[in-house]
């Protein structure tokens, strides 16, 4: 396991790519200015020591030596020591609507989008609850078991788009009855389902399925992205918008937030509903709610005695930063010595 402690110094190796281009344009100018002055076969003639891959070489060390500072200033650290340790805390599902009403622009950026904002948002504020995610549209999939590690939640967050489930629709009462399978009865913690979607094209078998969810001691939340106005669904084509979803009759599909139907699921799941609009207030109203819970103490493993590593990067870019000082432009003696091109100078001939 590994933790990055300053990841703001990855923005250095935007350096990587300015430097290219400078050089770039440098030997681009630098080729037309000597073809002023001569052309290439007296430029050889009167520098035949000159090497043409050589500049390419110091310049691959002196990209590698800041891709290492970069590195080394975000401090890797690398657990060597994998322990047991208890924690207080809840165990959160999160079940998100990845249909396709979810792409729809109503709520900058989209709303799947808005959605993976609000839960990402919610974990950075959580401190030792447990989490779980579930990915659903005509079905219900798992994409993250019962866990405390956040960094996989948010990675498998960010992977979650409305092209990932082949079969449409929000069974809603499926996501319900896949997270009821994600808490361990063994640990009698508080058990909490966020479902966020937009509502529309649910199951008339959410409620049933809430019910069943109740008696098991799992309260629902629900929150809804998107506006009641609505919006088209967009089709995009190589990430570009080519048209828009049509109905049988050829007219474009409005998709809008169903807050009725969230608002009726949360009732019904001891929970309540809250409008995801505004990002700030759906965190601050989650925290909230999760603060008034009984915590349940229960154990989890992870990685501790967390070693640096920086020490690593900034010998390595050292060691470039001295092969681009100390190597020259110019060939040579030794390599042009075994005249690997069958080369031969005129005077040979």
């Amino acid at each position: 396991m590994y933790q990055l402690d300053e990841k703001i110094y990855f923005y250095l190796l935007v350096l990587i790519p300015i430097l290219l281009l400078l050089f770039l344009g440098f030997k681009f100018w630098q080729r037309r200015t000597q073809k002023k002055f001569a052309d290439t076969t007296l430029l050889d003639k009167l520098s035949p020591n000159r090497s043409s891959f050589k500049p390419f070489i110091k310049l691959l060390f002196l990209l590698l030596a800041i891709a290492c500072l970069a590195v080394a200033l975000v401090n890797p650290k690398i657990g060597s020591k994998l322990e047991t340790v208890k924690r207080e805390g809840v165990d959160i599902v999160f079940a998100i609507d990845v249909s396709k009403s979810m792409a729809a622009e109503d709520i900058a950026p989209n709303r799947l989008e808005k959605a993976k904002r609000i839960v990402s948002e919610i974990i950075n504020n959580l401190a030792s609850d447990r989490i779980g995610i579930i990915a659903y549209a005509g079905q219900a999939y798992p994409q993250l078991p019962i866990t405390t590690d956040y960094s996989a939640g948010k990675m498998f967050l960010q992977s979650m788009n409305t092209d990932m489930m082949s079969s449409q629709g929000t069974a809603i009462n499926e996501a319900i009855s896949l997270a009821t399978t994600y808490y361990d009865d063994q640990d009698q913690t508080n058990r909490v389902l966020f479902l966020i979607s937009d509502g529309e094209d649910h199951s008339d078998m959410a409620i049933e399925s809430v019910e069943k969810a109740r008696e098991a001691g799992i309260k629902i939340y629900t929150i809804g992205v998107g506006t009641p106005k609505g919006g088209p669904i967009p089709i995009r084509v190589n990430g570009i918008i080519d048209s828009y979803k049509k109905d049988r009759n050829g007219e474009v599909v409005i998709t809008q937030l169903n807050e009725t139907i969230l608002d009726g699921i949360a009732s019904e799941g001891d929970g309540s509903y809250i409008n995801g609009s505004n990002t700030g207030e759906v965190v601050d109203f989650v925290t909230d709610t999760l603060a008034r819970m009984d915590k349940t103490e229960f154990e989890s493993k992870q990685y501790a005695d967390f070693k640096d590593q920086f020490q690593w990067f900034i010998a390595a870019a050292i060691i470039f930063l001295f092969l681009d000082i100390f190597l020259l432009e110019r060939k040579t003696v030794w390599i042009q010595k075994l005249n690997l091109f069958n080369e031969r100078k005129k005077d040979e001939k």
